[in-house]
């Protein structure tokens, strides 16, 4: 669908829902999460602004780009999971499997809905071969190099890379791709301004979403 033909009101519905889940149940759930109650680690206004912000800005956007082909359900069921991951490893660096797993039982569902419904079938097939290929690249970094990529993050490339497949190899690639150049922009940021050390670490979850985000913006169809 062009993005001229979206209707305004999609994109504004979009957006709302996004503020609303974002400020209420997506902290909620973020905060089942973490072993420390989130009030703990920073005040919990604070939190819900920018989780509402964030969730309201992604889904605005998708709506926007993709208007309401079928697929959508499952790009906000992404986007909405990913804040969750996002505020959880920012705060204690790790992806809990509490998350990840019904998130990509979720996605998995919505798209196959969303191959029914669409008739492309082909694509649920590119969704399985993204969501393993990502998992695999991902696990051989861990490997070579544990101290640059967790298992979390392994864990988390399964479902971004079950949808970003779902659009393509482009689309994947540049999902992947996407997500280790903005990781890499956040860290020279740290860096230059003192905030980690050569041997800190940087949460990668939030970098990963973004760049599948980005991709799915610029290059979904």
């Amino acid at each position: 669908m062009p993005v001229a033909a979206v209707p305004v009101l999609t994109v504004l519905l979009a957006t709302l829902l996004g503020a609303a889940i974002g400020w209420g149940p997506l902290v909620g759930w973020a905060d089942r999460s973490i072993h420390r109650p989130l009030a703990e680690r920073m005040p919990l206004r604070r939190l819900r602004v920018w989780s509402a912000v964030a969730t309201a800005v992604a889904f605005g956007l998708l709506a926007w780009r993709f208007g309401l082909h079928p697929v959508l359900p499952a790009l906000l069921a992404l986007a909405a999971a990913g804040v969750v991951l996002s505020i959880v490893d920012l705060t204690e660096h790790r992806l809990p499997n509490a998350v990840m797993l019904p998130t990509l039982i979720a996605l998995a569902v919505l798209l196959v809905v969303a191959s029914a419904v669409s008739g492309e079938w082909m694509s649920l097939l590119w969704a399985l071969a993204g969501c393993a290929g990502m998992f695999a690249l991902y696990l051989v970094l861990a490997l070579i190099s544990p101290s640059a990529m967790g298992m979390g993050d392994v864990k988390f490339a399964a479902p971004l890379g079950l949808v970003l497949g779902w659009f393509g190899w482009t689309v994947w690639f540049a999902g992947v791709s996407a997500g280790f150049v903005i990781g890499g922009i956040v860290s020279l940021i740290a860096l230059a301004t003192r905030r980690v050390t050569l041997r800190g670490s940087i949460p990668f979850g939030p970098s990963m979403l973004a760049g599948a985000i980005v991709a799915l913006l610029v290059f979904g169809a």
